[in-house]
């Protein structure tokens, strides 16, 4: 990465707010390139894995995969070698959501783009670049942890693995040809999502249901089963091993069943000794 010339990814679904975002972005911060603005979430995911810019801009909402959701898969997925992209979130919410968002320490810009406040979190974003290139700057490991908590702490909030309103979900009806299975969910070991299904993992069978993770995971007991990676939830009493290679990169290993999970660097810190 160089200071002289360091890029930036738009996301953003209304190309008329993309283009005046990049508008103010090139007035605010003449030496910025800009990649090819991505209309989605995961057109977003796949440009920031392939051109691996310095600075994330993110849209809250989009069709699809979120802006949040985007920065968690480019996040997980980001060469461990590289520092992590700085993230700015684009956002319409209203103030009590931004309330989040400065508890977290994450940049984000208000809808329609205001030309002052974007260039003060260019300064920003200057500064903490300017940082990671100084010879006494912090370390790119203590950043990068701290930016995975930030955005761990997003993702925690309202509408985000949030606990379920009411009683847990303790039974999932599996379609298999023309039955219904009724599985226990204390039987289940881990969820994983497979496209638009679920994979249901029990210690001796498999089973396919028709949801999202997304939509899964608000009817669990979250103090039961615990996220681990964005496509992955196990049960936590299921959970043999919790095993860091000399990367910092965490598996686990299963009492009932053979594979490893991997958990990603958002969830790692869950798995802490007493």
């Amino acid at each position: 990465m160089t200071l002289s010339a360091p890029t930036a990814l738009i996301a953003e679904d209304e190309p008329l707010l993309a283009r005046a975002l990049a508008t103010e972005l090139q007035r605010a911060w003449p030496g910025l390139q800009l990649l090819p603005t991505a209309p989605d979430g995961e057109e977003a995911v796949t440009q920031a894995l392939t051109a691996l810019p310095d600075l994330l801009f993110l849209d809250i909402r989009m069709p699809g995969q979120t802006g949040l959701e985007a920065a968690q898969a480019i996040v997980e997925d980001w060469p461990a070698e590289r520092p992590l992209p700085l993230i700015v979130f684009v956002t319409a919410y209203d103030q009590y959501a931004l309330q989040a968002f400065e508890a977290s320490a994450v940049d984000y810009v208000l809808k329609p783009v205001q030309a002052e406040r974007l260039a003060a979190t260019c300064r920003r974003l200057q500064g903490l670049l300017a940082q990671r290139s100084a010879p006494a700057g912090p370390a790119a490991g203590t950043e990068d942890a701290a930016l995975v908590e930030r955005l761990r702490q997003l993702l925690g909030g309202p509408g985000h693995s949030a606990a379920p309103a009411g009683t847990p979900l303790r039974l999932i009806q599996a379609g298999v040809g023309t039955a219904v299975h009724m599985v226990p969910v204390g039987e289940v070991v881990y969820f994983e999502a497979a496209d638009k299904y679920v994979r249901v993992l029990t210690a001796e069978r498999e089973y396919l249901i028709r949801m999202s993770l997304r939509e899964l995971l608000p009817q669990l007991d979250t103090q039961r089963f615990w996220q681990v990676h964005r496509g992955t939830i196990v049960r936590a009493d299921a959970i043999a091993q919790a095993l860091r290679d000399e990367a910092g990169r965490v598996q686990l290993t299963l009492h009932q069943r053979p594979e490893r999970l991997a958990v990603s660097r958002i969830y790692a810190p869950r798995f802490k000794g007493m």
